[in-house]
């Protein structure tokens, strides 16, 4: 009887040891899967990114960023928008003058638009954020004008029809702030020009536009198989990416948002379609700002709650984190921004600049963890508009 006990016990042994041993091999085996699947996103990042960076930076494979617009309370109209990247878009804040020269044919030394392109002069003053030092992706204008660019997979905007001056899209905002004092007349605008994908080693600047202004109206433009789809009007106050905007504003119809607590499930995820519906919701439950410093904090609120935490996984795209975020009081004109790497969010006042013709063309890299509050005296002279 006690031989027959040993051995099941030594029996019980083998197999738990046998056990442990499959375990540790499948384990191994799921670690190295895991470290072969991350070399590969990082591969295929780098590749994209580094494909991306030599001359324009939006990449067909991205899907991010989120606007919020708040123009029904009785105090200001402001907007917040995020920035979702996979790496540094090497932001800078710019302060254009009026008089500033354009050519919207070329991106950096490359032209992109060889028959008629557009060239103009700006009647407005600008600041506006950067990317990779090419054109505006966020901006603000002197009359109160606001633009944002972000990613939609969709966007077609059609073949070359060199009857039209041709804007290439990295200058699509900037030429609306340079020309433009309110939505209704950046609308006017569009209708003779055109815009042109500029496209670098295979890459294409597929995005679509909200603006904003003063008075609070407000206009989504995407380009669709070829022609402009408009959402103008003051609803119109949130934008995120795919799907198109009507199907996003049939998505959100879905949601029944009418009793709102703190038990409330809500889409939680950092996905284009679940940013939008939360930036929705907690929109509509903004208090009545008593300054503007409430004004701002509840725009940058829901922009910080619809954010890309760092380490999130963006569909089958690898990491794509918020690199930061801005706000815009258009009534007063001023611009802020808060780049997540940094504890400090800075602010400056468009107005406080000498925006007169042959006034220098300003700019500020806000990547300086020593910046903090208003930085109009941080802005430095350039011998030479970025674009």
């Amino acid at each position: 009887m006690l031989k027959a006990v040993i051995l099941k016990s030594v029996i019980l042994k083998s197999v738990i040891l046998k056990s442990v041993i499959l375990k540790s091999v499948i384990l191994k085996n799921v670690l190295l899967k895991n470290v072969l699947l991350k070399n590969v996103l990082v591969k295929s990042l780098v590749v994209a990114c580094g494909t991306a960076i030599g001359a324009f930076a939006f990449v067909q494979a991205a899907d991010a960023c989120s606007r919020i617009l708040w123009n029904d309370n009785k105090l200001a109209v402001v907007v917040s928008r995020t920035m979702d990247w996979p790496e540094s878009t090497e932001p800078k804040l710019v302060v254009f003058p009026r008089g500033t020269p354009r050519d919207g044919g070329r991106v950096g030394n490359e032209t992109v638009v060889a028959q008629n392109a557009a060239k103009w002069t700006s009647k407005f003053g600008s600041l506006v954020t950067s990317v990779y030092g090419i054109g505006a992706v966020d901006g603000v204008n002197e009359r109160g004008l606001g633009i944002h660019l972000l990613y939609l997979t969709a966007t077609d905007f059609g073949p070359r029809d060199a009857s039209k001056p041709g804007i290439h899209a990295g200058l699509w905002g900037q030429y609306l702030l340079d020309n433009a004092e309110s939505v209704a007349e950046a609308l006017k605008l569009l209708d003779g020009i055109q815009i042109v994908m500029a496209e670098a080693r295979g890459r294409k600047a597929t995005v679509h536009l909200a603006m904003e202004d003063a008075s609070g109206d407000s206009a989504i433009v995407e380009y669709i198989d070829g022609k402009p789809v408009v959402h103008h009007g003051r609803e119109y106050r949130i934008m995120t990416n795919d799907p198109t905007y009507d199907q996003q504003l049939a998505l959100l119809k879905q949601q029944d948002f009418s009793k709102p607590s703190s038990e409330m499930t809500l889409p939680g995820n950092v996905n284009a379609r679940d940013r939008f519906q939360r930036a929705a919701y907690y929109s509509a439950l903004l208090p009545e700002p008593k300054n503007q410093r409430e004004a701002i904090a509840g725009v940058l609120a829901i922009a910080r709650n619809v954010s890309v935490p760092f380490g999130a996984p963006y569909k089958g795209f690898g990491i794509y984190n918020t690199e930061y975020r801005t706000a815009i009081d258009l009534t007063n004109r001023r611009y802020f921004f808060e780049l997540t790497t940094s504890p400090n969010v800075i602010w400056a006042d468009l107005m406080k600049f000498d925006l007169s013709p042959g006034a220098p063309v300003r700019e500020l890299d806000p990547d300086n963890i020593d910046l903090s509050g208003e930085v109009n005296a941080d802005f430095r002279p350039l011998t030479k508009a970025p674009f």
